[in-house]
């Protein structure tokens, strides 16, 4: 019975090339951008995620413009983008009594806008979805390279910074003051995230590359309390909502990639009612527990 239910499961991604491919590259997306997904959880900067990805739209619209459907003019455009994005709100913040997150948000809905009129001069209105929403199903040998490129710098990266990282979130004042990489370390990261948004646009374009980076991470806090562990948590959950996304949007012949991002979705309200640490039934089960004790 099991055995049946695994192989007709598992089937389109041994009958179908293209879905091997889409298996393949979630779990290259999985590997690099869950756990950035997790350091910002740590650091409450989950928007920030969400604001860099509608950032990259218009370097990749303005690449799309000069190159066409050009993967490396695309990525290289849509990493300036938002690297330029990240560097004029961090400039506001400090130039201005402006918090980070309104400054994010004031130059991501410029970027956003920008980034529409842009591929609306010359492309079409498939043009703009694709950019937008990606096409998973559709990801080359090229696109594969560079996101399997991209999840192993940033978990090398991460390897190695790891400790500035967590130390810089918790007690930044100190970090200064014995004299460790803070402000690299915070620039390290913010490289890794418009790197892993940029690895995911033609997968799943973007507005929902970041739903595979942060619905994963925020699930994973309800099962792990160790960053590491959380990591991993965190990579779990969204290789699985991808492999369950891509089998939903086969079957039901739905957009392949608001079904990942669903799957995930689904992931996160279901740790939030079930998880082990602080979701809403255990906690009601510990409280019952010590009022009988």
């Amino acid at each position: 019975m099991l055995s049946s239910l695994f192989a007709d499961a598992a089937g389109p991604f041994v009958e179908f090339a293209f879905m091997r491919r889409a298996l393949v590259a979630t779990l290259a997306l999985s590997l690099g951008a869950a756990p950035i997904g997790c350091i910002l959880v740590l650091r409450r900067m989950s928007l920030v995620g969400d604001a860099m990805a509608h950032a990259v739209l218009p370097g990749a619209a303005a690449a799309f413009l000069l190159a066409g459907l050009s993967l490396p003019a695309m990525s290289l455009g849509g990493f300036v983008a938002a690297l330029v994005v990240a560097l004029a709100a961090g400039f506001v913040t400090r130039a201005t009594p402006q918090r980070e997150d309104a400054s994010f948000a004031a130059f991501y809905l410029i970027a956003l806008a920008l980034g529409v009129l842009l591929v609306s001069l010359r492309g079409s209105q498939i043009d703009l979805m694709h950019m937008l929403f990606g096409s998973v199903l559709a990801v080359d040998d090229a696109a594969l390279l560079q996101m399997a490129a991209v999840a192993s710098v940033t978990l090398w990266a991460l390897a190695l910074m790891i400790r500035p990282l967590v130390l810089e979130s918790f007690d930044p004042g100190f970090l200064r003051s014995v004299g460790g990489p803070g402000g690299a370390a915070h620039m390290l990261l913010l490289v890794l995230l418009v790197a892993n948004l940029v690895s995911a646009l033609q997968a799943l374009g973007t507005l929902m590359a970041v739903g595979l980076m942060m619905l994963p991470a925020a699930a994973a806090r309800f099962w792990a309390a160790d960053l590491l562990k959380m990591a991993a948590v965190a990579a779990a959950i969204a290789a699985v909502s991808g492999a369950a996304g891509l089998l939903l949007s086969f079957h039901a012949e739905l957009p392949s990639g608001p079904c990942i991002v669903l799957g995930c979705g689904a992931a996160y309200v279901l740790s939030v009612l079930f998880g082990r640490r602080d979701g809403i039934a255990w906690r009601r089960w510990r409280a019952r527990h010590h009022l009988a004790a």
